[in-house]
Parts: C-alpha cells; structure tokens; sequence
C-alpha cells in the first residue's frame, strides 16, 4: 500500500510543479499519476535481499492506456522516479522511437527536475553499435595508409571497399575526438553517416575485448556504461531491453530485480520482442562466408600463434568449416525446390512450413548443421577465450597490438556462427506438443543480382519470454501507450505481451472533445473486398473529399494502390501532393508544413507509418483520409502461423487476431487529426465494410466518439 509519506512527496512534487509552470491539473494526467503510484507504492521488498515479495502475479505492473494530450510523460516520471528512489531501485524508461527518447532526456526530464522540487540524476543509455570503436578506427586509418584494403577478403560480404572520401571522414572523427568536439557517439556526429560507413568502425559484445582494450580508457561506450552507475533514472529504448534480457538481465542495464522499468509506447514491445527473438540467416551468402573464413585463417593464426591454446583449436577449424559449408551447400537445392512452389502471383513472397513442422525427411540435415555450427561455435569460442586471457598475460609471447587486431575478426566469425547454430537449433527441435509453435519460412531474397534463400524462424508470440524474462523478475514495472486496448479491452495486449490477468488495467479519459471532429463514411465509399472496383472508387471520389488550399493526409494500406490513385488525380492536384517514397518521412513533413505556412494547400500520401507517430496539429492537418480498414497483409508468415495455431485450437483467428489488430490500427490512423484540445476537422473512411458487416460495426463502436456521418 502506498505510504502516506510517498503520496504526500508525490502530490507535492506535482503540485509544485504545475504552480511553477504556471499550469492547470489536467483530469486525466491525475488519475495517471495516482493508479502508477497505487501499484507502485504497494511494492513489498524482503529485508534480506531486497526483493520483491508479491501475494499476486501482477500486482507490482501497471497497464496504462492514455491518449495525446493527457500529459503520459510527467504522469509516469513523477511517481515512478519518487517509488523508485523509495525503494532503492533504478528506474529504467525506454521507447520504441529515438525521437521520444530525446523529448524525455533534453525536454521532460529537466523540465520536471527544475520544477517539481524533486532531486534525481538521469542518463541516456543506447547499445554499444552507437558508439565507435576507437581501436577499429585507428586499426582500419593504418592499414589504409599502409596500402592494404582494410575491409579483408573476410568482411567482402558485408562490407563495401573503403573509399578515399570514407578514410578522410574517419581522419575527422579522430580530430574531433583529440579536441573534444565529438563523443564518440553516432547520433552526435554533425551529418548523417551512412549504414556501411559506421558499421565497420562500432562494434558488438563479441568483438570488444572490454577491459582489456588499449583504449578502455578513453572509449565512449564504456565512459557512458560506467555514468549509468551513479544514476537515478536510465532512459533507453526497447531493443536494448530486450537485448540485455537476452544476455541474462544485468549485462548493460540494471538487473530486472533492480529496476522499475517504464515502458512508453508500450504497444511496440511485443513486436520488437518477436524480431529480437526471431533467427535468420542466408544459405549462399553464409557458405561463401565459410569459404572467405577458410581462406583469411592463416594470416590470423600466423598472427596469434602461440597465444596460450589458440594453435590447438586453431588446427581444427578449417574441417569444421568445410563441413559446415558442405552440409549447407547439400542442403541448398532442395530448400531452393520448395522455394519454387511460391506462388508469386497470389501475393506470396515466400514458402511457410505447415504449423511450423519441419517435414521428417529434413530434420536429419537440419539436425547436422545444427551440430556442425555449433561445434564451430564452441572452437572460436575457445579461440576467443585463449585471445582474452593472453591479452591480460604479460607473458606472452604475440604482441598485444596483434591479439587486440584479431580478436574482433574472430569474434565476429563467432557472432555469425552462433546465429546460424541458432537459427538450424530451431529447425531441428521440434515444438513440443500443446505449446505455441514457431513460424517457420523460406524467403527467396536478390543477393547482388543472384538469387539466395533467406532461412527465418520466429517465435508467433512473445509473451512466454515477456512473462519468464521481464515481468515475473521486474521490481516494477509499467507499460503505456495511446493505443494499448483493441475492441475495448486488453486482451490483445496481454495475448502479445504476456502481461499477467490480475495486473493493474487502466483507461485515462482524454482531454479531447472528440465531437469537434467528425467521422463521416462518403456514399461514393465501397466495399474494399474487391481491390481494383475500390481503387477505381477512391479515383472517382478523392478529388471531390480533398480541400487544395488545406492541409490533407490521404492513409492507405497499400504502396500498389497508393501508386495507382496518385497516377489518375488531376493534374492540379497532383503538384501539391507529397507521396511517401519521393523524400524521407521527415522531408515530407517539413514541405508539408511549409506549404502550410506558407498559405498553400498541402497533401500528403502515405503508408502505415503514417498513421502513427506523425504529429501535425491544427491546420497543418484538418482532413485525414483512410482508404481502407487496415487489415494485416494476409501473407505475414508470422501472423499467418498465429492465425493457423488459434484455429487448430478451436478458435476463429479473423475475429481473434485480424479485427482487433485492425481496430488498433484505425484509432492510431483516427488519431492523426486530433493532436491538440482546440484542433477540430474530419475524418473520411472510404471502405463501406465499417457500417455492412458485423465486425465494421465492432471496431466502429471501438473508435472515440466523433460525430457520425454516414451518407446513404
């Protein structure tokens, strides 16, 4: 039970707070604030080793759901940061979007420190693949200058030649880093950098030789590693989570036992749990790969040579790697005969196994290439171990500059490695009965113009590994969002996230007078069953819906058909469209906004991704305009596998699975009008099926009550 202490701190804080900013208590952001604290402040930690003591499962989670313009990030920070200092725990708030993360560590946060007379410390925490690795930079700068190619025949896959322009970039970034211009950071550098560009000077847990590098003292990842120690409140994102999860908890952030974790933009969580869980890896590019290593390991090992036991595992790695890629390469042709059956035509972008199951005749390959990459796995993991130690014997006889060169190559092939032992574990252990199988599939992918077969296996939901990993070890924890409840309730969320039944579920009124927009359903909308009748129908209606001189966004659920109503407007309209794909989503709003400003009429046509994090409030958006209820692609193999498990169980997956995910979708694409209490406009949905069918007027129910308007 909250103490009256906390709640006297808490009420305080926020009362101070808003007399400072010169604000009003807004009704929705005080009942926010007190259900947090509620099940927050009922935490109970044993006095020995100060866990968590709980009578039921979910008494220490909060499930939030809380619209724009309620106040989320104040009504969660307040309470949680003064629990958390209460208990002895770090909070931990992270978001699914970088731009979040910097509103809450250069806006909100100093924000509620200067005002709330709260006293706390904050840090922004990313993963090691931000920060450069200064012992590749300087590595790949020598080399260069010595005349040899710093990428290696090793890395030719992956990485492109490093160009004379790329070296002079790399010589800048160690100018800035010698006079303190630059932290080592990627998202502070002044321009943007390329993917290949950064890649090869950042680096992962299996290439830094951590402590023991040269540059440990002066490295970024390590200096931010170590604030993280001194402070209250750590701010990330939700992969990172997931990744230190995935390493057993502990590893880079706090250990889930010793944290309160927020998670804003919560809905994103499961689906980033899926894609962190999920294993891939490509036949022809991974057999070529095994062929370059095979041809780099001599230079390797002449260069470590007698580094502890390193010549003993060293021997043995050329014949598992020719047996690894001979087993790959028996294997290609007949994943490359199922890969034929796909029928592109009928929207099919690759072969799904049935339920998951691995036929019986394919299991025996796939069990030995699962043991051929992993006692490959085991050998560099032991060359990597004996590089380690060697490093930290003064005694040894290879320079360290050579062990500290090779052990980020070694380690990447033993990064690789895992990930294919990984990836053929799943397809050779079958999912045991009654639980949630797998999805399993075969993507037919252009690799340089040939043609290479992408392998994929991923978990269909990740609440098990939400449950086990996070929510039953978490001191605390909440999760909120905009969009958490699908039909009106929460069962999607906790089908996804694995939240427990009895966790704490709640629904913030907004502050939005949703009556001052409208919903209205055109009389020239149809049904969208029939792609092409619905596409010819939105041509036809769409100039006569469209304001020139006011700002418009037009939401479809498909690139083909966005394309194809773009190519029949008029040409006066179609100079102040702006049609995703054409710029950056960013350069797309600033035009739009532009357009705006400047007094002019401004469109913009765009995909899901518009439909959700895009903030255009008052005239810079009065019309939103949906083309269709957004069903999922029907050729997800994911969602395809989820829909076959529920109905092998008995269940309907359509209204299951399909409905709600629409229902959640169209109140984020709705969403895109209201963004401020005085914003008003309308909302036109050019698919009849919201009001004809049973499920239409389900998810029409679910949407917040704007005025109706449905024309006959």
């Amino acid at each position: 039970m909250l103490s009256d202490d906390l709640k006297k701190q808490i009420q305080t804080a926020y009362s101070t707070f808003l007399e400072n900013k010169g604000l009003k208590p807004r009704y929705g952001q005080k009942l926010m604030i007190a259900e947090i604290a509620k099940t927050l402040g009922s935490i109970e930690l044993d006095d020995e080793n100060h866990r968590l003591i709980e009578e039921r499962a979910g008494g220490h989670i909060c499930v939030v759901e809380a619209g724009t313009g309620t106040g989320k990030t104040i009504a969660y920070l307040l309470p949680a940061l003064v629990v958390a200092k209460a208990l002895g725990k770090k909070l931990v708030v992270s978001t699914a979007t970088v731009a979040l993360q910097e509103q809450i560590v250069n806006k909100d946060l100093p924000d509620l420190h200067r005002n709330s007379g709260l006293n706390f410390s904050f840090t922004l925490a990313k993963g090691r693949g931000r920060y450069l690795c200064l012992s590749k930079l300087d590595n790949l700068i020598a080399e260069y200058e010595s005349g040899i190619n710093p990428t290696q025949a090793l890395y030719e896959d992956e990485y492109p030649s490093v160009s004379a322009q790329s070296i002079k970039l790399y010589q800048n970034m160690v100018e800035s880093l010698a006079a303190n211009k630059w932290n080592g950071e990627r998202d502070t550098w002044p321009q943007a950098l390329e993917q290949n560009e950064w890649q090869i000077i950042t680096t992962d847990h299996r290439q830094c030789t951590g402590r023991r590098c040269s540059n440990v003292t002066v490295c970024s990842f390590f200096k931010a590693r170590d604030s993280m120690h001194a402070v209250d409140c750590i701010v990330t994102n939700h992969d990172l989570v997931l990744a230190d999860l995935a390493l057993g908890g502990g590893a880079i952030l706090p250990a889930p036992e010793d944290a309160i974790f927020v998670f804003d933009e919560g809905h994103h969580l499961p689906q980033k749990a899926l894609s962190h869980f999920a294993h891939h890896s490509r036949m022809l590019s991974t057999s070529k790969w095994l062929d370059q290593c095979n041809k780099a390991l001599g230079a390797i090992l002449g260069a470590v040579s007698g580094a502890g036991n390193v010549d003993r595992y060293g021997e043995q790695l050329p014949a598992a790697l020719i047996d690894c890629k001979q087993r790959l390469d028996q294997l290609y042709p007949v994943f490359d005969q199922l890969a034929q059956t796909i029928a592109f035509d009928d929207r099919q972008n690759h072969y799904r196994f049935d339920n998951g199951v691995i036929p019986q005749d394919l299991l025996v390959p796939c069990v030995e290439l699962y043991k051929g990459f992993d006692r490959l796995s085991e050998l560099l993991k032991k060359m990597c171990d004996e590089l380690n130690q060697a490093m930290e014997d003064a005694h040894c006889p290879v320079p360290k500059i050579d062990l500290e060169n090779n052990y980020p190559v070694l380690g990447t092939w033993q990064a690789r490695a895992e990930a294919n032992r990984d990836l053929w574990a799943s397809f050779a252990t079958p999912d045991k009965p009654g639980s949630v199988p797998k999805a399993r599939w075969i993507t037919p992918v252009d690799n340089s113009g040939s043609l290479d077969l992408e392998i994929c296996s991923s978990p269909i939901l990740a609440a098990k590994t939400l449950e086990y990993s996070l929510w039953e070890k978490a001191c605390g924890a909440v999760i909120t969002s905009a969009t958490l409840t699908a039909l009106g309730n929460f069962q999607r969320f906790q089908m996804r996230a694995g939240t427990p039944a009895d966790a704490n579920y709640h629904v913030v009124p907004s502050p939005f007078n949703f009556q001052q927009a409208t919903l209205e359903i055109p009389s020239a909308a149809v049904e969208a069953t029939n792609a092409d009748v619905h596409t010819l129908a939105i041509i036809d209606d769409l100039p006569n819906l469209i304001d020139p001189d006011a700002g418009t966004l037009v939401l479809f659920s498909s690139r083909k058909q966005m394309l194809d109503v773009l190519e029949d407007m008029p040409q006066d309209l179609r100079e102040i469209i702006l049609v995703q794909g054409d710029h950056s989503k960013q350069e797309m709003l600033v035009q739009h906004k532009q357009a705006i400003d400047g007094g002019r009429g401004s469109v913009l046509f765009g995909l899901a991704s518009f439909a959700e994090g895009v903030d255009l409030p008052g005239k810079y958006c009065t019309h939103v305009i949906i083309a269709k209820l957004p069903f999922a692609v029907p050729d997800d193999p994911i969602e395809a596998s989820l829909s076959e498990w529920i109905e092998a169980r008995g269940g309907n997956a359509f209204m299951e699975i399909t409905v709600p995910d629409a229902s959640l979708k169209l109140i984020q694409a709705c969403g895109r009008l209201l963004r401020t209490e005085t914003d008003t406009g309308k909302i036109s949905l050019l698919d009849r099926r919201i009001i004809t069918k049973r499920y239409g007027k389900a998810i029409l129910n679910s949407l917040p009550p704007f005025t109706h308007i449905v024309h006959k």
